[in-house]
């Protein structure tokens, strides 16, 4: 069962909510605010988690599925998911850091690389369209993945003929 697309979401958006979170306390900082963007940096960075181990589960199943260049943009997606499942946790506990001790300049970098890498999350989920609706990743009978079957199907017949 593929349930990365439905994690996948919520590690795109729960990121993005952080950071527009984040900036808001940056521009009038509470300590309510605080707690509540660091609440939601830290499930983000539980769900991004989430999503890069669903998705090298569910990468697997559709890998055999997609042409060369699905193949090798499927892999770049992997590559930069595993930045992210680093990045984004460890962003976590610096904020975390900064809002239990109350370090307000600890929590303006976290807040700076959040957006950082809220650049390169929304860059990870537009692989992960095309991946989708370019390739036919997670698309059940695409077209993409029926021709890589019959392409695959015509190397056997010629390694066959030889």
């Amino acid at each position: 069962m593929m349930i990365h697309p439905a994690v996948a979401h919520f590690a795109i958006s729960l990121p993005l909510i952080s950071l527009v979170l984040g900036l808001i306390y940056l521009y009038k900082p509470t300590e309510f605010m605080s707690k509540v963007s660091t609440r939601f940096l830290a499930f983000a960075a539980i769900f991004i988690v989430g999503a890069f181990f669903t998705g090298k589960e569910d990468g697997m199943e559709v890998y055999k599925f997609l042409s060369g260049d699905g193949k090798s943009l499927l892999l770049q997606h992997k590559e930069y998911g595993l930045y992210l499942v680093i990045s984004l946790p460890v962003i976590a506990l610096i904020k975390i850091f900064g809002c239990k001790k109350e370090m307000f300049k600890v929590e303006v970098v976290a807040v700076v690389l959040l957006a950082l890498v809220s650049a390169g999350i929304v860059y990870q989920g537009k692989i992960g369209g095309e991946l989708t609706y370019t390739y036919g990743a997670h698309v059940k009978d695409h077209s993409e993945g029926r021709a890589c079957l019959a392409e695959n199907a015509m190397d056997d017949e010629d390694d066959e003929d030889e």
